[in-house]
């Protein structure tokens, strides 16, 4: 099955093709441009450098949030649109659960800058051989697919690491939150502290995900962004309106 994934909540975003659950292409973009100016010309570049056409994807898949509250919305939006003009179908993954599938660690703290002094964080843990064979009926299906342990969260880093403190145990922290807020974490779970840096693109671990789990598949109309928060432009509006 040939899978074309795209990573647009964060800056630099990448895009990845997958083909019978192999990664044979992944690059990130321009993180100088948006992803407006560049996401076309980032998509033929893949196709291009696979071999591939778009009319011969079969599964579509992409970064479903938390993160950039605009560049989630042209992502979601550009797949949208190739899904439906090929009729094909598409899955939707967490940026969290795709920054702990690219890590590959047992148990991962997936953090992404949210801006604003805050991160969005969830902790994950690979799923046990058994609960992998049950949903994919071979236990040697590997790397294994990952179960949060903690609902996400959108919180300063202090914060995120007093609520998630029960999961963290063993945890290896992934994501340019982690990267950014380093010394919190280390002030908070000690100098030793397993933090992977540089923060590794999205786009492949997106689409290995939809690779062993195309039963996530959902109509393009139907991917519902995950936010975490509520984005920034509606709670300026409510402040210039006094609402809380």
């Amino acid at each position: 099955m040939l899978i074309l994934s795209l990573d647009t909540t964060t800056r630099s975003g990448s895009v990845a093709i997958v083909a019978d659950g192999t990664l044979v292409y992944e690059a990130s973009g321009d993180a100088s441009r948006t992803h407006a100016q560049r996401l076309p010309g980032d998509l033929m570049r893949a196709c291009s450098a696979a071999g591939v056409a778009i009319a011969e994807v079969a599964l579509f898949a992409v970064a479903a949030g938390p993160g950039s509250f605009t560049g989630l919305r042209i992502g979601i939006a550009t797949i949208q649109g190739l899904a439906m003009a090929h009729g094909r179908a598409v899955v939707p993954v967490s940026t969290l659960e795709a920054l702990a599938a690219a890590a590959g660690a047992p148990r991962v703290a997936a953090w992404l800058d949210a801006q604003r002094g805050e991160v969005f964080a969830q902790v994950f843990e690979q799923a046990s051989a058994s609960e992998e064979s049950m949903r994919q009926g071979d236990a040697r299906t590997e790397p294994r697919s990952y179960r949060p342990l903690i609902d996400a969260i959108s919180a300063p880093p202090d914060t995120a690491l007093a609520l998630q403190a029960s999961v963290l145990s063993g945890a290896v922290f992934h994501g340019d939150g982690a990267v950014r807020y380093r010394a919190q974490i280390n002030a908070a779970r000690g100098e030793g502290a397993t933090l992977i840096d540089p923060v590794r693109p999205l786009a492949g671990a997106i689409g290995l995900v939809a690779a062993r789990q195309p039963h996530r598949a959902v109509a393009p109309h139907a991917i519902t962004p995950v936010y975490v928060r509520r984005p920034d432009a509606e709670l300026a509006r409510d402040r210039r309106t006094g609402r809380t």
